[in-house]
């Protein structure tokens, strides 16, 4: 099964639409929800996680915090 960016799919619809000449908009401040109604309506369920590759950053940041905050402590505790 392949997945998707729910965020690629919209990316790519915006620019055919503005490629056939079209200026779509995608609601106010906050483009989450009708995004989300665009994918839906495409047949695409999206994640709720949100973007896969953002998540993995995160989870290495916080790995790496945690691997400085204990080191440090290992050398204060010797």
């Amino acid at each position: 099964m392949e997945t998707y960016n729910p965020w690629t799919v919209v990316n790519v619809v915006f620019h055919h639409l503005a490629a056939q000449g079209l200026h779509p908009v995608l609601g106010g401040a906050d483009p989450g929800a009708p995004a989300a109604e665009l994918l839906r309506a495409l047949g695409i369920e999206p994640a709720a996680e949100g973007d896969r590759q953002v998540g993995e950053r995160v989870k290495k940041h916080l790995a790496d915090i945690r691997a400085a905050v204990f080191e440090e402590n290992g050398r204060d505790s010797l």
